[in-house]
């Protein structure tokens, strides 16, 4: 059941999965009114509740309720998809970077789909790997204070999942667990930090309260490889 004052409710989490039964755009017509109602006005409502606990991180973040800034879309771009579904059978509410450069993002967020809750923050960089971000701006940072991520591991590593990819052969690749040393930093692409939640955690009252220590807990991450101007 859901409790008082919950924002995300159990109709959200059924139209995900009845999405993702019947991806196609004639169910997805007949049913538009369902999705402003049960997942476009219940997402707003949660950027607005953690909207103060996010700008106490950090003053620049973005929390205008653009889609594209804080909110995925849910049609697909289906033209490179071997899936040629059109609608994905989930929301990601994002606080990005702002000053992050045009091929590269870097957010905290939140992730609701047909199977699973998460939260967390996230790095990714497009193009090739000796001109991401990662390579030229991060590294310098690894390779400067060389235990910090081992220390962030020690700090995160019960409570969170950490992945990272690389491009190999033309491949993104994933690769389980923290990325630790300047080797793999040097074909880093993308950094996943996240926690997992089941799915009636997310229509529970204390949820809010759960997502905005998700963000305390992963926000020196997400500093650690943001843009210059972030830190600054």
């Amino acid at each position: 059941m859901t409790g008082r004052g919950a924002i995300i409710t159990p109709a959200t989490l059924r139209f995900f999965r009845d999405l993702n039964r019947h991806n196609r755009k004639e169910w997805m017509d007949a049913n538009r009114d369902r999705y402003r109602s049960e997942v476009v006005e219940p997402f707003r409502a949660l950027l607005t509740a953690l909207a103060p606990s996010v700008i106490k991180l950090h003053p620049g973040f973005d929390t205008s309720g653009r889609t594209g800034a804080n909110f995925s879309r849910i049609n697909r771009d289906t033209r490179f998809a071997r899936d040629k579904t059109p609608y994905n059978p989930q929301m990601y509410l994002t606080f990005p970077d702002p000053g992050a450069t045009a091929n590269a993002r870097t957010q905290l967020y939140i992730g609701i789909s047909a199977e699973v809750v998460t939260a967390g923050f996230r790095a990714y960089a497009m193009g090739p790997a000796k001109k991401s971000p990662f390579r030229q701006m991060v590294l310098s940072r690894v390779m400067a204070n060389p235990i910090w991520v081992a220390g962030q591991k020690k700090r995160l590593g019960r409570r969170y999942e950490s992945y990272w990819y690389s491009t190999e052969k033309g491949e993104w690749t994933k690769h389980e667990g923290w990325p630790l040393v300047s080797v793999q930093w040097k074909k880093l692409q993308g950094w996943v930090v996240r926690r997992k939640f089941p799915q009636r955690a997310a229509t529970r009252p204390s949820f809010v309260t759960d997502i905005a220590r998700v963000f305390r807990d992963v926000y020196p991450l997400f500093t650690f490889v943001s843009s210059p101007q972030w830190e600054a």
